[in-house]
């Protein structure tokens, strides 16, 4: 088989085929999860490292106001072009998301599958949070989804799946290869087999990842002043069975809800967060 070494996120149409086979879970998750956890109604939603929009588009058709950023331009063209295709205005952009300022107050954000791990110091996922906060009007949520590393259990350590749509088929496979709990890094090789009816092929890449306990998650939210923790959920999305995060917790949702009003105290001043 061929072999490609490659940016994965820079082939959109099969990391979109991969990722967005599992899509409903998320979107069913969501659009009960914003009325439950925000205070008033929510009509502007926002997703930090949005990629393809394989979310977006299926929120904007649901009657949302959507919008999204992403570092990668290819992934921005695919994401707007699908919006089009579907009669909603281009509304996706190429920013980093540890730096951005957004036009309007949103109601709710959300970034589901780990994106926010790639953020490899503390103070870049630091200013990843306060730049939502900072979106965010009062009581609006931000929906996080990531691995934590748990200390009581083994972590995992791979992940096969596969995926199809018409014609096209991709395997996907995902290993660690290296973790450093001390230095806070998780390196994996990934690898897309891919099928088509005239070629077939490998694309490679690696993927860096920022590691996260739990009291270091709490730690970092804890230095948000703004941002309180409304509800902890796992990847079974079940929006009736929130979860209690501890120890042996690996998949994790936290739903961030914007303080009603500002916090004020010497201690949350006092906070700070381990790079």
């Amino acid at each position: 088989m061929e072999t490609i070494e490659g940016h994965l996120y820079d082939f959109p149409r099969y990391y979109d085929l991969v990722f967005g086979s599992d899509w409903k879970a998320e979107f069913d998750f969501l659009v009960k999860c914003f009325p439950k956890h925000a205070t008033g109604s929510v009509e502007k939603v926002f997703e930090p490292a949005c990629g393809t929009g394989r979310l977006l588009y299926r929120l904007a058709k649901a009657g949302y106001q959507v919008s999204g950023l992403d570092l990668n331009d290819k992934a921005v063209a695919y994401c707007n072009q699908r919006l089009r295709r579907h009669g909603f205005a281009d509304t996706a952009f190429v920013a980093d998301m540890t730096d951005f300022r957004l036009q309007s107050e949103i109601d709710a954000a959300f970034n589901m599958i780990n994106s926010f791990r790639h953020l490899q110091t503390g103070d870049a996922a630091r200013d990843h949070l306060m730049c939502v906060a900072n979106s965010l009007r009062r009581g609006g949520v931000y929906v996080l989804g990531l691995h934590l590393t748990p200390t009581n259990v083994e972590p995992s350590e791979h992940e096969s799946w596969s995926a199809a749509r018409g014609s096209l088929c991709v395997n996907t496979r995902l290993w660690m290869i290296e973790r450093d709990l001390d230095e806070r890094l998780e390196r994996f090789c990934m690898t897309y087999d891919v099928y088509t009816p005239t070629r077939s092929f490998q694309i490679q890449d690696s993927i860096a990842f920022r590691t996260y306990t739990a009291p270091q998650m709490t730690e970092l939210i804890d230095s948000i002043d703004d941002l309180e923790v409304a509800a902890t959920y796992d990847f079974a999305y079940a929006i009736d069975r929130p979860i209690v995060v501890d120890s042996s917790t690996e998949d994790v949702v936290y739903v961030l809800r914007k303080r009603s009003a500002r916090l004020n105290s010497r201690a949350a001043r006092t906070r700070r967060v381990t790079s």
